[in-house]
């Protein structure tokens, strides 16, 4: 039994490895326009503001507070807010309106940057708002180059089970999975 787990478990890191290749190939949208989103007082904030003193940037695309798991996702990335933000620029946007992305943001306590791309083309552009008032979550990567050009690298939708939670591993070890279970904003 340990042989064929540790054969699949081997299996599975090589499929990861050509899942983000495929990501990367799939996400490349070559250069960007340096889209304008707004913080959580209502300001313009340029994508390229974005990176700070990194060359790369990670944004989860969140659905905003009427999301149960969009808030487990920005939860979880709490205790990782520090360590993504030390190899690259990291934040999450929102599709609720600035003053209800901030209050929920602070609501949960979330270390990180949130803005707001309420009325910015910048989700429907990456995917991620395929019809008005239907965003839907993941992320998106991006690369600054020498020159200040943007570049998409990657992207990947978010979804129960994905690798992006880092509760799913832990309940598919469970007898019955996850079952019924569903995400709640308070326990």
């Amino acid at each position: 039994m340990e042989h064929e787990l540790k054969k699949l478990e081997d299996e599975l890191s090589e499929v990861r490895s050509r899942l983000d290749r495929a990501r990367r190939r799939a996400g490349a949208k070559g250069g960007v326009t340096d889209y304008t989103l707004k913080s959580l007082d209502g300001r313009d904030v340029r994508l390229s503001e974005l990176f700070g003193d990194k060359q790369d940037l990670i944004v989860v695309h969140n659905m905003g507070r009427k999301c149960a798991y969009c808030t487990l996702w920005a939860d979880g990335f709490a205790g990782f807010a520090a360590h993504l933000s030390d190899r690259a620029g990291f934040v999450l946007c929102s599709a609720d309106e600035p003053a209800v992305a901030k209050e929920f943001a602070t609501s949960r306590k979330w270390p990180f940057r949130v803005l707001s791309g309420h009325g910015s083309p910048f989700a429907r552009d990456m995917g991620y708002q395929p019809a008005p008032d239907q965003p839907m979550p993941g992320a998106s990567t991006f690369h600054r180059a020498a020159d200040g050009s943007i570049e998409r690298v990657s992207t990947a939708p978010f979804g129960p089970g994905d690798s992006f939670c880092a509760i799913w591993p832990f309940f598919d070890m469970l007898k019955d999975g996850p079952g019924s279970w569903v995400p709640k904003y308070a326990y």
